[in-house]
């Protein structure tokens, strides 16, 4: 979708994006410290406790707390470990989640009923950018598992392979049978096409429920942990790590959950689309666009979380039964469905 830039602001294109760029950066790592909150205080609501409440009103400083607490640790790293790989595996998952922020859009607005979605830059592929750079996460495990020189976290980084595998496939099927119906790459475009009310979570509920399941999977939230299940290994991957190393590989994590929520509802669930009369509206266009988005965007996360109390841990040999005897053809079946549902919306 080409937008129309009034030509007064092309000069300060590259200055806005830049600014945007640098808002997006500090504003994600707040949503990974509310996320960090909602979990925390969510999980007490479901198990009857009050969770964090003594550091700051309803414990909202808890996360300050934290990071005062792993700043200040002891910087361990154990003695056999490779230094190199052991070092940078915090940077490669975070290098992942800059890239994914480059082409998420997080908002929009509506001026005089135009369309300015509010994202670093916007591509023509911008769905299968977001997929491949994602896959560079794998890449900061295995770096942390190997590089650690421990068997426990060797383990968990192979079952965290074997899981992302598998899941990948259905992941990314999915998301090229809503590219497939919409007729475009762009996420920007496959959100403006949903509309209103006519979401893709209705014209594919059967491609919604794949992706959320292999998201789940993608981010190892549970019941998808069996790379860090406790019983078994420890803390997996991330077993020797400690101090602001772990609060980074941890953060990420967060991080990562935060934008496949964002992913979730700009995809399946019509993202910041609102109706016509909200879009013209010189004030309501500025802003419910946004807060609508971050809404869904919520709910979605609170969703994830709440899973972790609601099904218990599946075993290794049940998350890869699922995910090429189940979730696969399930895909390729909605992958069919999209592309008739296409040529017949396209006709």
């Amino acid at each position: 979708m080409a937008i129309e830039i009034p030509e007064f602001i092309v000069p300060f294109v590259p200055w806005i994006r830049g600014t945007v760029g640098l808002v997006l950066v500090g504003a994600i790592f707040l949503g990974g410290m509310a996320a960090v909150w909602i979990e925390r205080k969510l999980s007490a609501d479901i198990q009857l406790r009050y969770g964090p409440s003594r550091v700051g009103k309803f414990g909202l400083l808890q996360l300050v707390a934290d990071a005062i607490k792993l700043f200040t640790k002891e910087d361990v790293r154990p003695g056999n470990a490779d230094r190199f790989l052991y070092d940078n595996a915090p940077v490669f998952m975070l290098t992942s989640l800059f890239l994914m922020l480059v082409a998420i859009p997080v908002g929009a607005v509506f001026i005089d009923g135009n369309l300015y979605p509010l994202a670093v830059t916007e591509m023509d592929i911008s769905i299968l950018f977001i997929e491949a750079v994602s896959a560079i996460n794998i890449f900061g495990i295995f770096m942390a598992a190997y590089g650690s020189n421990n068997k426990y976290s060797l383990l968990g980084a192979f079952r965290n392979f074997a899981r992302m595998i598998g899941y990948e496939v259905p992941l990314g099927i999915a998301i090229v049978s809503v590219a497939v119906m919409t007729g475009s790459l762009n996420i920007i475009d496959i959100t403006s096409a949903q509309g209103s009310f006519v979401w893709n979570i209705f014209l594919q509920p059967i491609g919604f429920v794949v992706f959320f399941i292999a998201l789940m999977a993608d981010l190892g939230r549970l019941p998808f942990d069996q790379n860090e299940s406790e019983e078994e290994l420890v803390a997996g991957w991330v077993t020797e790590y400690t101090g602001m190393r772990f609060g980074l590989v941890f953060f990420a994590e967060y991080m990562h959950m935060i934008l496949g929520s964002f992913l979730v509802a700009l995809l399946f669930l019509g993202g910041w689309n609102v109706p016509a009369f909200v879009a013209n509206n010189a004030v309501l266009g500025l802003i419910a666009p946004t807060g609508i988005l971050l809404l869904k965007t919520v709910l979605v996360l609170m969703t994830i979380i709440g899973m972790r109390w609601a099904v218990p841990r599946f075993r290794i040999d049940q998350v890869v039964d699922m995910s090429w005897k189940k979730l696969l053809p399930l895909s390729l079946l909605n992958l069919a469905w999209a592309v008739g549902l296409g040529l017949y919306l396209g006709a």
